[in-house]
């Protein structure tokens, strides 16, 4: 098992040694949809096995091929081998070691959403930036216009990095946080809070209440209709009376926020992630394992199934096609196996 586990990890470092030879290229393979998630070559690292110091909370991919993690305890880069925790440069650090957020900006900055505030890294210089300093970055998106937006918590306001600036808005609308952030193929800025979802922009923002009691959306993405989706589950702590409350997939249909059943899924379910790969299988992170919605049928993977464990915290898809999957235990690659 060893063995196989080592030349696992080595067909990997390959993938994304050649995703850094290879960074300027176009035309990388992707998954199959017409493949079950069982079909494909999986490999998991497991924290309780070393590879990281803590749980992993976002991952996102550099311009060098490059994998970046998020963690708890700081932030790591991977090369698919090994998992290295980043230093900053000599006198700087970041503004905490706590990293709830990654994303890599179309001119290749790293931005790096923290428990204390937002950081960026580009070309071995690290940046801060002091209007948020000790506020908790949630969630960042570039907009279609290259407009960095990242959402707080306590209170709740949308930002944006700007030329010299980084202007907050909404403090009062959106209650305790911004949970999660989503730009459509129209070009709308979505934003789901403590006090609903929101279409911030263009225009004057409208404001949709979720039905259910304390809810909030924690992931959005577009179905295979064009609908706005949601991943919707209690805006508290999963304990008390909060436990019973109706979540599951919700979408928006004429201004109206109803149920979005799932083929073959019966019950009620608490979805974390929703993530569209190159290949337009739609992928959901629930907290009791994993789902791939694809060519019309449903199927998925979980701990019985190999995978490091069942809450899905963040999915991702690499220049090379392969998809990356945080859970609560570690990091789960999916690929085809040639």
């Amino acid at each position: 098992m060893y063995a196989s586990m080592k030349r696992a990890h080595r067909q990997t470092g390959v993938v994304i040694a050649l995703g850094i030879l290879l960074a300027c290229c176009t035309g990388a393979s992707a998954l199959d949809p017409s493949l079950d998630i069982s079909q494909y070559a999986h490999t998991a690292w497991k924290i309780r096995e070393g590879f990281t110091k803590g749980t992993i909370f976002s991952v996102a991919q550099t311009p060098d091929g490059y994998l970046w993690l998020g963690t708890e305890f700081g932030l790591v880069r991977f090369d698919g081998v090994q998992a290295i925790p980043w230093q900053p440069p000599v006198g700087e650090q970041l503004p905490s070691n706590w990293i709830n957020a990654l994303l890599v900006a179309r001119d290749g900055t790293l931005w790096i959403g923290t428990e204390k505030g937002l950081a960026s890294w580009k070309d071995g210089k690290l940046t801060e930036y002091p209007e948020v300093a000790g506020d908790v970055v949630t969630s960042m998106l570039q907009d279609a216009e290259g407009t960095l937006w990242f959402g707080v918590r306590d209170p709740g306001r949308l930002c944006s990095v700007r030329v010299a600036q980084t202007p907050c808005y909404g403090a009062g609308s959106f209650g305790y946080s911004v949970r999660e952030l989503y730009e459509d193929h129209k070009g709308n800025l979505w934003a789901s809070a403590q006090t609903g979802l929101w279409r911030w922009a263009p225009g004057s923002p409208e404001h949709y209440r979720l039905p259910g009691g304390p809810v909030e959306a924690k992931a959005l993405i577009e179905g295979d209709n064009g609908k706005l989706l949601m991943a919707t589950g209690p805006s508290g702590p999963l304990t008390g009376p909060f436990i019973g409350l109706t979540g599951g997939l919700k979408e928006l249909v004429g201004g109206t926020i109803q149920g979005y059943p799932l083929p073959g899924v019966a019950g009620q379910f608490r979805p974390t992630r929703l993530f569209r790969s190159g290949d337009g299988s739609l992928w959901i992170g629930t907290m009791q394992g994993l789902l791939h919605l694809h060519q019309g049928r449903i199927d998925g993977f979980s701990i019985t199934d190999g995978l490091s464990g069942n809450f899905i915290r963040n999915i991702v898809e690499d220049r090379e096609g392969n998809v990356w999957v945080c859970t609560e235990n570690g990091l789960e690659s999916f690929l085809i196996e040639e």
